[in-house]
């Protein structure tokens, strides 16, 4: 039965921390997770567990957090730990490896050991790489979905087992969008895995057409030239919702939009147009952007109304 299959999980984020939590409910024995070292986080910049690892402690699950697996890193220290986690995996009793938002490229040392399947939120071969939800949003894609793929050691290049497609709202924001592809991913390898167990899931070759890449978001991106088209920022600032929050300069003060559509207006880039408890009317390249939320450094997220009781514009632009 699928629910005795042993499976060793190898994820970080909340979007990882899902599926690992659907395979425990599932009844699927973990004997080993892996997950990224801790991180400094939050103000005071304490080291912190990734969602992963505090999904397995509060399991008793065993976890390994090796800064890399690739035992021939130039770094001695990451070779000795990927050494130690390869000697830890061939050791293990599991049949399959799950992948999800781990963050370390496996080598083909991982990937012979046993099967390798990839979680990965995208309809592949549309936006392999380490930003597929960020990069569908703000392409303006109409949908997405979750792959569920054989891992190999191309980047998001592997057969593909299981596919589901999710319509992209356009209220949807890159949190929004997450939280419903993980929802789906979990569900998703609990089929797959269960599927495989009664021998009943075939691999299917990805198509050669229409390959893009999701790049990784950089903070740089998220600086918004004004001058560009309306609806192209209206995408960026849904996409780059949570993370890194999508700005400009008023004056000398750096403001976050987290909320805006785009709408008819006209103006130099910047001017600001009209604001008041309904938004603040920015004029762009093509159009205009009304922000409806914003938030000042050291501040909250703010409704427009609010923001500017806080912060009014007046004389200002932005840059």
């Amino acid at each position: 039965m699928a629910a005795r299959m042993k499976v060793v999980f190898a994820g970080t984020p909340e979007f990882a921390a899902v599926a690992l939590r659907s395979l425990i409910d599932a009844g699927f024995e973990i004997p080993l997770v892996l997950t990224q070292p801790d991180r400094p986080a939050g103000r005071g910049m304490q080291l912190q567990a990734s969602a992963v690892k505090q999904v397995a402690l509060a399991h008793g699950i065993e976890v390994l957090q090796p800064l890399s697996l690739r035992m021939d890193a130039k770094d001695p220290q990451r070779a000795e730990e990927a050494k130690a986690a390869h000697e830890r995996l061939l050791a293990t009793d599991y049949d399959v490896m799950v992948v999800a938002a781990y963050g370390l490229i496996l080598p083909r040392s991982t990937l012979d050991i046993k099967p390798c399947i990839n979680i990965h939120g995208s309809l592949l071969p549309r936006w392999r790489g380490a930003a597929p939800i960020h990069r569908a949003i703000e392409s303006g894609d109409t949908e997405t979905g979750v792959t569920i793929m054989e891992m190999e050691e191309g980047l998001d290049t592997g057969p593909m087992l299981l596919m589901e497609r999710l319509p992209i709202l356009d209220t949807d924001t890159t949190g929004s969008l997450h939280d419903k592809l993980a929802e789906m991913g979990g569900r998703m390898i609990v089929d797959a895995l269960n599927k495989m167990a009664a021998g009943g899931l075939a691999a299917e070759p990805q198509p050669e057409q229409g390959v893009t890449y999701a790049a990784k978001i950089s903070k740089e991106e998220a600086k918004l030239d004004l001058s560009r088209p309306a609806l192209e920022l209206a995408r960026k600032v849904r996409a780059f919702n949570p993370f890194p929050g999508a700005h400009a300069q008023a004056g000398n003060v750096t403001v976050k939009f987290w909320n805006a559509e785009a709408v008819i207006g006209a103006g130099q880039p910047g001017q600001i147009v009209s604001s008041d408890a309904q938004g603040i009317v920015v004029a762009c390249g093509e159009g205009a952007l009304r922000l409806t939320e914003l938030q000042k450094p050291g501040g909250k997220r703010l409704a427009a109304g609010e923001f500017l009781k806080g912060f009014p514009l007046d004389g200002l632009s932005f840059e």
